[in-house]
Formats: C-alpha cells, structure tokens, sequence
C-alpha cells in the first residue's frame, strides 16, 4: 500500500514532458469511454427487459378479460 503512494507521489511530482502527459490524459479518457459504454450498455439491458416485461403484462391482461355474454 506504502509503495503504491510513494509512487504515485513521486509520479505527481515529477515533471513530465507534454508528450507524456498527453498519453496520460488519452489513457483517462480511454477508460472513462469504457465506463460509459458499459453504462449505456447496462441502460439499454433495462430497457429491453422492461419493454417485454410491458408486453408480457399487457399480453395476460388481454387474455384473461372477461368475456361479454352474448
């Protein structure tokens, strides 16, 4: 745990040419794109499941509606 702050810190604190701190900032930005399309995803999954969940519960309403007498 130590050894990973102390690395970080010394990371933070060394300069860096414009070139690596471009990679950095593309790398975070990467990752981010990869969270959000796995949310999307997630949202979307949702999405279907509730649209066929409404079908299927509209589908049993129509089918045990009572039927008028002739």
């Amino acid at each position: 745990m130590w050894k990973y702050i102390w690395t970080e810190l010394k990371l933070m604190l060394k300069t860096v040419t414009p070139m690596q701190a471009v990679t950095h900032e593309l790398m975070h930005a990467e990752h981010a794109l990869l969270q959000a399309e796995s949310g999307v995803e997630y949202a979307q999954a949702l999405v279907t499941y509730n649209k066929q969940r409404v079908k299927r519960r509209k589908a049993y309403l129509v089918e045990d509606e009572p039927k008028e007498p002739t």
